[in-house]
């Protein structure tokens, strides 16, 4: 009788112990996703962002100084319009 009590306490022991672990790995890896996904969602909100657009930080002041008026049109490229 006694070693069937015993067997159940140290089957209960280890019960308890798989379940700590178990969830403190859990826990870990949760964490772990989170953060990833964070990074992901940091990534395509960046993307997002630059959609193509120009953006220009430092203008020279050689450049600043000319106004609308210097800027002239571009030169005429004639085209065909191609079917498939």
């Amino acid at each position: 009788m006694k070693y069937i009590i015993l067997i159940l306490c140290i089957g209960w022991l280890f019960g308890q112990l798989f379940r700590y672990f178990l969830r403190s790995k859990l826990g870990q890896f949760a964490q772990q996703v989170k953060a990833a996904a964070r990074e992901e969602q940091r990534t395509q909100q960046r993307a997002e962002k630059d959609n193509g657009e120009i953006h220009v930080d430092y203008v020279p002041k050689e450049y600043q100084k000319r106004s609308k008026k210097d800027i002239r049109g571009g030169e005429y490229v004639d085209y065909e319009e191609v079917k498939d």
